[in-house]
């Protein structure tokens, strides 16, 4: 294992290391003076754009510009937007967390909604339930999320008036913002109202995260049925019915923990999809995360924040896949045998 995760480990520094060469490589191709680009100090601010033009070794050679920029990016020194003045790094932190708290519980949701639907399916193998189940899945994979999104805005929000139509809470509970992640700022705040102010929250949070939650639960669904009627047919478990295990015991004991193998390893994409869909999501329901600051970075031309919101989102998603690999080897050793075995 420990072999295995030191790979892997190389493996993401190295790519991390090739996202930092291309986020560099931006400040050229972007139109403009590439020092303005990368640090947010205009020419016309004589005495900061000097200043920046010596930290930033732009008066050497390309070498001496990359070293000085990761140095920079590792120090959390990401320059200031061009729109609001601000160090973009600082502006970043409460984004993150939002987009964290939003996708960490579309995928809880997706896989409790997903995983336990493709089971039964399974179980109901061409069955009319099996039918249907499959059917609605294929159906709601079919659908745009931003199409989704807004044909729920319209039934829960303003045909019913079950849920606020976006925003992250009522501005009128004046909670402050620590995190970012609203319930988390909730918890940590001394309102007197945290109550009231964590019902709205979940009011405001509910459809957004049954909105990101529908293409990862319906790719579970798929992943769990296939995987749970392959194990079924394997020859240990025709062993054990022989033995006279019970159905049950069968079921729990040794259909089950092969049954996720496969799905453990589809985690990291499905978290990767479900990541692209949140910068649609966080623009239709004004959601204070990343992916709308990076949609208005890109229409306001601010390539500093630009540059860290893809460099963030890339680094998030990498992390999560490696992490999800590691558990995935840790949890099945013979990922690991097959692996080397190959060599």
């Amino acid at each position: 294992m420990i072999r295995y995760t030191l790979r892997r480990m190389m493996l993401l520094l190295i790519t991390l290391w090739l996202l930092t060469v291309f986020i560099f490589s931006l400040n050229y191709f972007f139109p403009g003076d590439p020092l303005t680009n990368m640090s947010g100090v205009r020419a016309s601010d004589a005495l900061n754009y000097q200043l920046a033009t010596a930290t930033r070794a732009f008066d050497q050679g390309i070498l001496a510009q990359y070293s000085n920029f990761l140095g920079h990016l590792l120090r959390g020194e990401w320059g200031q937007s061009l729109s609001t003045q601000q160090p973009v790094f600082q502006e970043l932190l409460p984004l993150l967390g939002a987009t964290v708290e939003l996708s960490l519980l579309a995928m809880i949701v997706a896989m409790v909604i997903g995983a336990p639907l493709g089971l039964y399916a399974a179980g109901q193998r061409r069955g009319a339930l099996d039918r249907l189940v499959m059917g609605l899945s294929l159906s709601a994979y079919s659908i745009p999320v931003f199409w989704l999104a807004q044909l729920l805005i319209l039934l829960f929000a303003v045909k019913l008036g079950w849920t606020p139509i976006s925003g992250q809470i009522n501005p009128l509970f004046d909670i402050e913002v620590s995190s970012g992640a609203i319930l988390l700022d909730i918890g940590l705040s001394d309102s007197p109202y945290r109550s009231a102010a964590f019902a709205d929250a979940i009011s405001h949070l509910w459809l957004p995260v049954l909105v990101l939650a529908m293409m990862p639960a319906t790719m579970l669904m798929r992943v769990t049925r296939n995987s749970m009627l392959e194990v079924m047919q394997q020859n240990y478990i025709r062993s054990a019915r022989a033995r006279g295990l019970s159905d049950r015991r069968i079921l729990w004991r040794h259909v089950m923990p092969n049954t996720m193998q496969p799905v453990v390893r589809q985690l990291g994409l499905m978290f990767s999809i479900l990541m692209s869909n949140i910068i649609i999501t966080e623009v239709i329901f004004n959601w204070p995360g990343l992916g709308s600051w990076l949609v208005k970075s890109i229409y306001e031309r601010d390539y500093p924040v630009m540059q860290a919101g893809l460099f963030t989102f890339a680094a998030l998603i990498l992390l999560v896949n490696v992490l999800v690999e590691l558990y995935h080897a840790w949890r099945y050793p013979q990922v690991r045998k097959e692996l080397y075995a190959e060599r």
